[in-house]
């Protein structure tokens, strides 16, 4: 029965029982094998060949340093290479007779796919051609996740490894992530999509006859293929501007649930992966049922928003029905939202703009806390890991002891780059906000909406870019050039200034030899620390935005 034909808490309900199941069958095989693939000391054949063609000794271990310039040059690599591909697309084969991409809107589209952002000023169907769409899309829908699992191994090898300087290599986890656990895994999502629908093919722009006279312009292209790797990958964009709303991408209620089954998979099974590499799976366990907790609140939250929305009209309707595909109704629309956003996907099934005051505002917090319910591939894990450890230091200041986390001291240093990891997404996200907000100039070109809605645009805007998330409110006018170049720079910096503190946090603690636990020793597993990281997750988010969001989606909401 389609979900919009039974009642709607109903299709809630069975939609999340369905995800949440096979969520759970998988979690603990692909966790298995990732551990497996990130430890072992083979290197296949096709690997072996990777490495000799760029050049690379798979078996030198970097320190962190090493290690975070490798992320930096191969990011800034990727940025270039996305850009002249963008500009020169009038000029290479596939584009579709489409023109070059204006020099900003170039870079905003070049540093969001690098950075896994997947921001999108344009529409798909009309500004980028084939080409550019598998040559240089889809390829960064792979190598910006496959980054992000790299660095939160590194992470993981720094609480893993005891008297070292050494997280491995940069470049065989980079391969290794690509090669043995995303391609195969969006080949068969790729395969599974064809089969529910979804197009794939080479076909240019096509002009049909619709049912009233008038004439539309049809596009077809290799669809199945980003819609596997961008949901996979937790990047989010689409080939069409309505993204997974457009039938093409994704044409049916079942194909929706594999969709955020995909964007979720592998972000949840990433803590079972830590705690085999740690030699202890209850603090995988730990972390995944914070990461579920969190993830279950907004789901529902969300769902009620949508199902309970006031006024005569969304009551008669089952919801609030503004913005939402028919095909899935209210209940899968709020369940793709807050996966979406508490992911760094970015992929939407409906318009974010059109959600109540309520719901938009859960959306937006699902950012705010950081992204770590469950997070991105690979960043969830690490911005959960670094909460983590500032919740044993302020669990260590509340009892008095110096704070430990896995048999490793949280001193100084540690807390040091915490704060500057914590507080780097923050003032990145609200100053950029602050000066749109206060120019009159950039308010009327970008803002739809006046009032506490305008402002909602604008901070979900940053938001989005700042969490490298990639969902937009679609009032704000995000493609002018101050806004592609100032978002373009918020995305930047909030993927690789995190990036680089979070590696140094893992060199910190490698350097240090594991101690032995005591009586006195705050244990991190458990579900007692379970409430006070959720806790920390909240409060971090709630005391850093609760003004902003009260200005906005709250005084809209009570309005």
């Amino acid at each position: 029965m389609s979900p919009v034909l039974m009642s709607p808490v109903l299709a809630a309900v069975l939609q999340v029982g369905i995800v949440v199941a096979v969520l759970a069958a998988v979690h603990v095989p692909l966790g298995d094998y990732m551990a497996r693939v990130f430890t072992t000391a083979r290197h296949s054949r096709v690997e072996r060949l990777v490495y000799r063609a760029a050049g690379v000794d798979p078996d030198a271990d970097q320190t962190w340093v090493v290690y975070a310039r490798s992320v930096l040059a191969f990011s800034f690599v990727g940025v270039l290479l996305l850009y002249a591909l963008l500009r020169l697309q009038d000029r290479l084969p596939l584009g579709l007779g489409l023109p070059a991409v204006a020099p900003d809107g170039a870079w905003n589209t070049a540093v969001s796919f690098v950075t896994n952002t997947n921001w999108q000023w344009y529409a798909g169907e009309s500004t980028v051609g084939h080409l550019a769409q598998m040559a240089g899309l889809a390829v960064q829908n792979f190598a910006s996740a496959a980054v992000g699992l790299a660095v939160a191994i590194a992470v993981v090898r720094g609480f893993a490894r005891s008297g070292t300087d050494r997280l491995g290599s940069f470049w065989v986890d980079l391969v290794r992530g690509t090669l043995r656990i995303l391609l195969p895994l969006a080949f068969a999502a790729a395969v599974v999509l064809v089969v529910g629908g979804v197009v794939q093919n080479f076909a240019g722009p096509a002009d049909v006859t619709t049912l009233d006279g008038g004439t539309q312009t049809i596009v077809g292209g290799p669809i199945a293929s980003q819609e596997a790797t961008k949901e996979l990958g937790t990047n989010g964009g689409g080939f069409f501007n309505a993204n997974s709303a457009h039938p093409f991408e994704n044409p049916s209620g079942w194909t929706n649930l594999l969709q955020v089954v995909l964007l979720l998979v592998i972000p949840f099974s990433l803590p079972r992966t830590f705690g085999r590499m740690v030699g202890d799976r209850r603090q995988g366990v730990t972390l995944v049922a914070v990461m579920g907790s969190l993830w279950a609140a907004a789901v529902g939250l969300v769902t009620w928003a949508e199902l309970r929305a006031p006024g005569t009209v969304p009551q008669l309707a089952g919801g609030a029905m503004e913005g939402k595909e028919v095909r899935f109704g209210p209940a899968a629309s709020a369940l793709f939202a807050a996966s979406t956003t508490g992911t760094s996907t970015g992929a939407v099934n409906a318009s974010h703009d059109s959600l109540t005051a309520a719901g938009g505002g859960v959306a937006m917090l699902n950012m705010m806390l950081g992204e770590v319910a469950p997070g991105g591939v690979g960043s969830g894990l690490y911005g959960m890991l670094v909460l983590a450890v500032l919740a044993v230091f302020l669990a260590g200041l509340m009892v008095g002891r110096t704070p430990e986390y896995l048999g490793r001291t949280i001193g100084r240093t540690q807390v040091t780059l915490v704060a500057l990891y914590v507080l780097t997404m923050p003032a990145l996200l609200l100053v950029g906000a602050a000066v749109t907000a206060a120019t009159p100039a950039l308010v009327e070109a970008s803002v739809q909406d006046p009032g506490a809605h305008g402002l909602s645009e604008i901070l979900y805007a940053y938001a989005s870019a700042t969490n490298n998330n990639g969902s937009a409110f679609a009032g704000f006018a995000a493609g002018t050039t101050y806004q592609n170049v100032a978002l373009g720079l918020g995305m930047l910096f909030g993927r690789l200034v995190p990036i680089v503190l979070v590696l140094a946090l893992a060199g910190s603690v490698a350097r240090q030899r594991s101690g032995a636990t005591s009586a006195g020793t705050l244990p991190t597993h458990g579900p007692v620390f379970v409430g006070l990281l959720a806790f920390v997750v909240l409060v971090v988010a709630g005391l850093t935005f609760f003004p902003a969001l009260a200005l906005a989606p709250v005084a809209e909401a009570l309005l």
